[in-house]
């Protein structure tokens, strides 16, 4: 009996790990096409060269290769991945598969720092006006989390407490994008409305490094509380049973979906459904232990997003869709599709 669970339990580890690492090839390869897909004259086999030799490039195809194309492709793999991890762990911790990350208000408030950065020129002295935009932002979508957080520890921190102040926050916020886009010239009008779009096109190797450095800190401490997640996902009760703060450890993962989400946010704009569908694909894929469930989401999250950059360049010949419209035409079928799936299979 114990040899017989034993290689049940050794099938279930080698399945889930072969899955990690096919979502691992599907992303490179995503990756190689991405960089592949533009509309200068470099194809797949000019970058598949340049990436294995850089050298066997003209300075022209280095430039293209290198300071182009690859931040653009590297940012929808870190931005994707920061947001389905956001998203799986929100899921959990709310015990709410409608949740995502924007549950929250942190798109809507990083909407409102970089609209009032554009329409009213915070630029700070000594800084780029390219890192001005993306920190209002952050600063903003980062307010809106300590906002939240006193309102709860103020009425308490239950499920549908966080979901209802989420809710309001978005309301309000987009009021206030609402409000300063009406007091916008036609110019600055443009701009808001444009970063509101999403778009991968301000991607730099800087900007590539702190989304990547961020996700890079708050990935092991995900993992670190698989176990009690896993409960967590169990229920409530059976979580407390088994010695888990529930309350601490929902606030401690509310703090990281919130930084996850806002650094994301910040310098790409508003990509949606990626936060939510990403954790649904990796529940289906992995299940429900959180010790594949939560890299799987960041991997499905971050192919989603290169697909979808790819389609952007692709879907008009000679034009590149912003990818947060794109994420939004795909992810609403996508997302009808995974629950009239669940309901039949119940």
């Amino acid at each position: 009996m114990t040899d017989r669970l034993a290689r049940a339990y050794r099938r279930f580890l080698r399945r889930r790990l072969i899955l990690l690492l096919s979502l691992l090839a599907a992303i490179l390869a995503s990756l190689v096409f991405d960089v592949a897909n533009g509309p200068s004259s470099m194809g797949l086999a000019d970058v598949l060269r340049g990436i294995l030799d850089p050298g066997a490039l003209s300075l022209g195809e280095a430039v293209i290769l290198w300071d182009v194309r690859m931040p653009y492709a590297v940012m929808a793999l870190v931005v994707g991945a920061a947001l389905g991890l956001a998203g799986a762990e929100m899921q959990t911790a709310l015990n709410n598969p409608l949740a995502s990350p924007f549950t929250l208000g942190v798109s809507a408030a990083a909407t409102l720092g970089a609209s009032l950065v554009i329409v009213f020129n915070l630029y700070l002295p000594g800084l780029p006006h390219t890192y001005s935009i993306p920190l209002g932002a952050f600063a903003c979508a980062a307010g809106s989390i300590l906002l939240i957080q006193l309102l709860l520890r103020s009425y308490g921190n239950g499920v549908e407490t966080v979901v209802l102040f989420g809710i309001a926050m978005v309301f309000a916020l987009e009021a206030l994008v609402a409000l300063i886009q009406f007091m916008a010239d036609s110019d600055t009008l443009q701009q808001v409305v444009f970063w509101t779009f999403g778009s991968l096109g301000r991607a730099t190797w800087d900007k590539v490094a702190i989304v990547a450095v961020v996700l890079a800190l708050c990935l092991p401490f995900s993992l670190r509380r698989a176990w009690a997640m896993t409960t967590l996902r169990a229920g409530e009760d059976q979580a407390r049973s088994a010695g888990i703060a529930v309350d601490r450890l929902r606030m401690i993962v509310l703090l990281r979906v919130s930084l996850l989400a806002a650094v994301a946010v910040a310098f790409v704009g508003t990509i949606s459904f990626v936060g939510l569908v990403a954790p649904h694909i990796a529940r289906l894929l992995l299940g429900e232990d959180h010790r594949f469930y939560l890299p799987g989401s960041a991997l499905v999250g971050a192919l989603m997003l290169s697909l979808a950059s790819i389609a952007s360049k692709a879907l008009i010949p000679g034009l590149v869709i912003p990818v947060g419209i794109v994420t939004a035409l795909v992810g609403i079928p996508l997302f009808m599709g995974l629950i009239l799936g669940q309901r039949r299979r119940r």
